[in-house]
């Protein structure tokens, strides 16, 4: 007798998606694109800075990683129903709130940041908490889309240095180093940005990160996966820069050039990184085809769901708040500035000494940008730059790249930190000869008190804007060359002696029109 045969269809489920995914796509794309459109300044400037930027040239694979990540779980994903989650409208004001900081602070990285934050939010919101939670790889992997690491590169130049003074020094090669720049007997060597890691760096966090998801399980392999992964491309480069300036010692200075561009910019990352693959595939303990996570255990976590059009309406309102707010500011916090005087200082006298290098530091979109040469009788030359803003915004800044005492457009490039006074900041930077300039940076926005560091620069800049107060903002920066029977550091602390109160000068240079 033959059985009865019934279907059933559950038996599909995991082949055929959930009826409700086509709707919930197209509200997904929806809200994405309007957020991308209201959002465009800041897309757009991400796209530019992968393409322009070979620091930031992997972030242009990072959508197509994602897009497979999303492809490998995808048979997963049509056991899971869409629905949408009114929850998730926190993360999405997360990010809303996180663009606006940085917007008000002039920092790109939270405007970028935020973007992507809201973008997550947009599925979070519209596919719910257990697809959310199913692409939570995916999702976290697009903080890699925002161009984040360049910060890094002072700290790198220093470190890279070392490494290479620390080899030359084993290969019995004699040098002398000063911050990043490097003497030997056949010349002067810089570690420049280029040359620091910071790509290296930059571009093995994005892989490694994707190596440790792929392929391993463990937490305790992925962490010493990525350290090592990361300390090994900073000691590789260090090695680099020395491999350089030890062919340079050699042979030749063009030799040396020849050498570098091609292990740099052809072989070296590749290198690397088959290196680190071939050490760590042993340890590998994740198959190909494991599932990243369990369908049937993620079902059923939303509950009762409103209608998504209502959910996707309060996103788009939560998003616009932030711009919508960060005009108003900007609008209240309006100023004209008069423009300011040169100080009179006893006991100095305005001096048209010439430069060893010419240096004029970068202030772009200042209403008023002054300086002058201060000599005391002494032998203390001193130079005295003062920038003042009525007030900041994109491209106008007191802190940014391209801003402050080396022009990226110039010769100058910093090359130390250096000793300051209190609540100012200090930096060497150094022009072709050599000439070495040491640099005191001091700054004011608003009613805000003296500072040097780019941290207290940008909260304080973040609190006028954000709360429509007193924008006005100032640099002044006090420098002088360093020279022989005149050290720099000494005439510095003389001028700041005789000067007086710099918190007057500020206040003098900051007079509304």
């Amino acid at each position: 007798m033959m059985s009865e045969l019934r279907f059933s269809p559950s038996a599909l489920r995991g082949y055929v998606a959930s009826p409700g995914w086509p709707r919930h796509l197209v509200g997904l794309a929806a809200l994405a694109a309007a957020i991308l459109l209201l959002f465009a300044q800041d897309a757009l400037d991400m796209v530019r800075i992968w393409w322009t930027s070979s620091t930031y040239g992997h972030c242009l694979f990072i959508p197509f990683l994602i897009g497979w990540l999303v492809h490998q779980r995808a048979a997963g994903l049509r056991q899971l129903d869409p629905v949408a989650w009114p929850p998730g409208l926190v993360w999405l004001a997360g990010g809303a709130l996180c663009w606006l900081l940085g917007d008000a602070a002039g920092l790109a990285v939270l405007r970028h940041g935020g973007l992507v934050v809201m973008l997550q939010g947009a599925v979070i919101v519209t596919l719910g908490p257990a697809v959310s939670r199913a692409l939570l790889f995916p999702l976290f992997y697009a903080f890699f889309m925002v161009p984040l690491g360049s910060e890094l590169e002072p700290a790198l130049q220093l470190i890279t240095a070392e490494i290479a003074m620390t080899l030359l020094g084993l290969a019995g090669v004699p040098a002398h180093i000063e911050g990043i720049f490097i003497t030997t007997p056949t010349g002067y060597f810089e570690v420049a940005e280029a040359c620091s890691g910071a790509k290296f760096v930059v571009a093995v966090t994005a892989y490694g990160v994707l190596v440790c998801n792929v392929c391993f399980r463990s937490w305790i392999r992925r962490a010493l996966f990525l350290v090592s992964a990361l300390v090994l491309c900073i000691v590789a480069n260090g090695f680099r820069a020395f491999a350089t300036i030890f062919v340079a010692e050699k042979t030749s200075i063009d030799a040396a050039v020849g050498f570098d561009h091609i292990i740099y910019g052809w072989l070296f990352f590749a290198l690397v990184m088959a290196g680190v693959m071939a050490t760590a595939w042993p340890f590998f303990d994740r198959k190909p085809g494991d599932q990243s996570f369990d369908a049937h255990a993620l079902q059923g976590m939303a509950g009762r769901a409103p209608p998504l059009s209502t959910v996707i309406a309060v996103a788009l309102f939560v998003a616009i708040v932030a711009p919508a707010w960060s005009h108003i500011s900007a609008l209240r916090g309006q100023a004209e500035l008069a423009a300011p005087a040169l100080p009179h200082i006893p006991g100095w006298s305005r001096s048209n000494a010439p430069m060893a290098a010419p240096w004029k530091p970068r202030f772009d979109g200042a209403d008023y940008h002054m300086q002058a040469r201060y000599a005391d009788g002494k032998s203390h030359i001193v130079d005295l730059a003062i920038a003042t803003y009525a007030r900041q915004s994109e491209g106008r800044e007191l802190i940014g790249f391209g801003q402050g005492a080396v022009d990226p457009d110039g010769e100058w490039v910093w090359s130390a930190p250096a000793p300051a006074p209190a609540n100012a900041r200090g930096e060497t930077i150094t022009a072709p000869g050599p000439v070495v300039r040491h640099v005191v940076n001091l700054y004011r926005v608003g009613g805000s008190p003296l500072m040097g560091a780019a941290t207290q620069v940008k909260l304080a800049t973040m609190k006028a804007r954000l709360l429509g107060q007193d924008q006005r903002a100032i640099a002044i920066l006090i420098s002088a060359e360093k020279k022989d029977g005149a050290p720099a550091n000494a005439a510095i602390e003389a001028f700041l002696h005789d000067l007086g109160s710099l918190d007057k000068v500020a206040d003098a240079s900051l007079r509304a029109r």
